[in-house]
């Protein structure tokens, strides 16, 4: 075979490459220009996490949703526990929780445990024995969420030791009966008119 033939065969061999080099160059341009893209929206969605975080941390509501980041929820679920917004606070923590960032859930959990006992402390200092139980009740519930989550958080271990003692303190802060409270007979005899005051 002579030369002349020989590139004359190799011709439709360097088609081949040529073709096949400008696809894969394509190919890679698509996928640098698809990495570049997403790289841009991971950049403009942490900034838009950061502002809104910054917005809660200056006072300002920010609305949330399960998709939100998870330090945003938890910034949004400690801005409404601050705000006595306690049940608002709390649904925030479920998608939180199932996000997976233990840290984040205890630190969330805890934060709202502060918040709960810090107004049933406001109760008491006002004189409202009763309806300050709940809050502790919740409060010991939220420092237990969060020390499954960590285990070896010290303060939270402590705040729930306060708890624990501000209801054997009291324990009329503890309400264990469910929703009924007992009926104490004195105040019903007395509270009816008419009552017969002894035996016949």
């Amino acid at each position: 075979m002579n030369d002349a033939a020989r590139s004359e065969n190799m011709r439709p061999l360097a088609r081949l490459v040529a073709r096949w080099r400008s696809s894969l160059l394509s190919l890679l341009l698509v996928a640098a220009l698809a990495g570049a893209l997403q790289g841009a929206y991971a950049t403009w969605r942490a900034q838009a996490d950061n502002a809104a975080i910054g917005a809660l941390a200056a006072g300002r509501d920010v609305e949330t949703d399960s998709a939100s980041a998870p330090e945003l929820i938890a910034a949004r679920a400690g801005f409404l526990a601050a705000r006595a917004q306690f049940d608002k606070a709390r649904a925030l923590l479920e998608p939180l929780d199932s996000a997976g960032r233990d840290e984040l859930s205890a630190i969330a959990h805890y934060d709202l445990g502060n918040a709960l006992l810090r107004h049933a402390f406001d109760l008491l200092e006002r004189g409202q024995l009763e309806p300050a139980g709940p809050f502790v009740e919740l409060a010991r519930r939220e420092y237990r969420r969060a020390l499954q989550f960590r285990p070896e958080f010290w303060d939270a271990k402590y705040n729930l030791d306060v708890a624990a003692r501000l209801v054997r303190d009291n324990p009329e802060l503890e309400h264990s009966g469910g929703d009924e409270l007992p009926a104490d007979p004195k105040k019903i005899w007395t509270d009816i008119p008419g009552a017969p005051k002894g035996l016949p």
